[in-house]
């Protein structure tokens, strides 16, 4: 009986030393995506940041050609 015994207990022992080294593993890799996360989210709020305070120079760009169009074409044939 205590072959058996022992056997059992080798066998328990067996099994927690592999649990913890699959509780290890999955530790670390919950670590590195939890790292990759973070960055990500930064570099994200950086970008918001950054797009938020940049002016927006096509407006002003698109604005200087609005009446130039109708005065070039329309004036033409009102002299006529």
């Amino acid at each position: 009986m205590s072959k058996i015994d022992e056997l059992i207990a080798t066998t328990k022992l067996n099994d927690l030393i592999n649990k913890k080294e699959e509780e290890k593993a999955s530790k670390t890799v919950l670590w590195i995506l939890a790292v990759i996360g973070a960055v990500a989210a930064v570099a994200a709020i950086a970008y918001a940041v950054y797009c938020f305070f940049t002016p927006d120079y096509l407006e002003d760009f698109e604005d200087d050609f609005d009446n130039d169009f109708d005065d070039d074409f329309f004036n033409d044939e009102d002299q006529v």
